[in-house]
């Protein structure tokens, strides 16, 4: 039996590659497809089917571009319209050599989830594992706010019964191969465990623990960040997004071609460190270090206009590219040639940002009060608490609350440690914000110097 889980980075999102008897399939798979084939081939499996548990809102579904390279037949949940694959419903089954999938509908996060529970019948007709998509996480239950306030509670009410009535009564011995970890967007609480199983999440999952009613309410009154791309990824998964057949090529832009899309309309994005993009810019950079760029990138970007990328020394851009089309960013004009060093020595205008340490700020405060912003999600200012005096915006919200920032003031930023710092300094710049410091070290630096916290 072929089983492998492929991890995509920055989004946590868990795909799988299943087989037997020279036929495989693939579930839930990412739009960078290259590896469910590389793994099939070194099996010597031919990948025949692949299923998606629901539709997607965190990245776009690689189903139509695995299938341009496979021919494999798509599947997903009848009691949605999508314009490609073919619908599965409660009972349909599905053979890979010993392997057999049975779809359960497991309605919630979205109406048409389902999961997929297999069988290996040499050994027997008892469940192994259930696939169950963005229903059941170790630790967590899925997100049930897609549509809308008036629907919550329905929602929550649906994935709690999916799971007690449907996925639970597999068996306590079942593994449970989630389509996220933890970091994921589509929940809260995910834990940091690679499997469970269900007996383990009866026993710990405190959303199970804690009774059906608890949770609807709590999930009635509840508004988890939901970033703007969202509504792009649930149209490319719905219609299906445009087929690649590649990771698009590293582009390399001279300065002059720089400058050209900067008239014209372009988006820049750093993905260098806090401390070197505050030494020294381009202009109107938005700052978004790389291991951010699946989280945040959506937040801020336009999915017309091009991007361009800049870094100090172009290493390693193949993943920084896949993070890109992974959230359906296929507009990438290319990567400044020979990084940051190439547009100083070209005698280009720079931006800075000033950063100073917990220390330099702490006594800074004792002798001015510029405004202090936190740009911390929301969970973090109320657990772990903040500098006195600050104001709160998360990052991702906060070009919609720019007139609430004075213009007229020194503005201190911070967040956990520097980088999302980094990002929002980029952004009231992009702004016309002037006087603005980020901390580098954050709130987890002031906490472990010892400085007073307010809650």
């Amino acid at each position: 039996m072929l089983f492998e889980r492929i991890v995509s980075e920055g989004i946590a999102h868990n795909s799988y590659i299943i087989g037997s008897g020279g036929r495989a399939a693939v579930i839930d798979p990412r739009r960078d497809c290259d590896i469910y084939l590389d793994i099939a081939q070194r099996n010597e499996m031919v990948i025949t089917h692949i299923f998606e548990t629901h539709r997607n809102e965190d990245y776009t579904i690689g189903s139509r571009e695995l299938r341009e390279r496979c021919g494999a037949d798509i599947y997903h949940g009848e009691k949605m319209a999508f314009s490609y694959g073919k619908p599965a419903k409660e009972g349909d089954t599905f053979t890979m050599g010993s392997l057999v999938l049975s779809v359960l509908e497991t309605p919630g996060h979205t109406e048409e989830s389902i999961s997929f529970v297999l069988r290996d019948t040499d050994v027997g007709d008892q469940p192994y594992m259930v696939f169950s998509g963005d229903t059941l996480f170790a630790g967590d239950i899925a997100r049930t706010d897609f549509f809308g306030q008036e629907r919550k509670a329905e929602m929550a009410a649906k994935i709690y019964d999916s799971i007690i009535k449907k996925i639970l009564p597999l068996g306590d011995g079942v593994i449970l191969c989630p389509a996220h970890g933890t970091g994921s967007i589509c929940g809260g609480e995910i834990a940091d465990h690679p499997f469970t199983t269900i007996g383990y999440e009866k026993q710990t999952n405190p959303f199970l623990i804690e009774g059906r009613e608890h949770f609807i309410l709590h999930r009635a009154t509840e508004s988890p960040y939901a970033p703007p791309y969202f509504q792009q990824m649930e149209k490319n998964n719905t219609v299906g997004a445009l087929i690649l057949l590649h990771v698009p090529a590293q582009t390399p832009l001279s300065v002059p071609e720089i400058n050209h899309l900067r008239k014209t309309g372009c988006q820049i994005i750093d993905i260098r460190s806090p401390t070197s993009f505050g030494a020294g810019h381009i202009p109107g950079s938005l700052s978004i270090w790389r291991e951010g760029l699946p989280s945040f990138m959506g937040w801020f970007l336009d999915y017309q206009k091009p991007i361009v990328i800049i870094d100090d020394f172009n290493l390693d851009l193949d993943r920084v590219f896949r993070h890109f089309i992974r959230l359906g960013y296929d507009s990438i004009a290319g990567v400044l040639s020979g990084g940051f060093v190439t547009w100083i020595k070209a005698a280009q205008e720079i931006g800075t940002v000033p950063t100073c340490s917990v220390q330099q700020l702490k006594e800074r405060l004792e002798k001015e009060k510029p405004f202090i912003l936190d740009v911390r999600d929301s969970k973090n200012w109320r657990a772990v608490g903040h500098i006195c005096g600050a104001y709160h915006v998360y990052i991702g919200e906060l070009p919609q609350h720019l007139d609430e920032i004075p213009k007229n003031e020194s503005i201190v930023v911070y967040c956990d440690a520097g980088y999302k710092g980094s990002l929002a300094a980029s952004i009231l710049a992009i702004h016309q914000f002037h006087g603005v410091t980020n901390v580098l070290g954050g709130m987890t630096a002031w906490k472990r110097a010892g400085f007073k916290i307010e809650k």
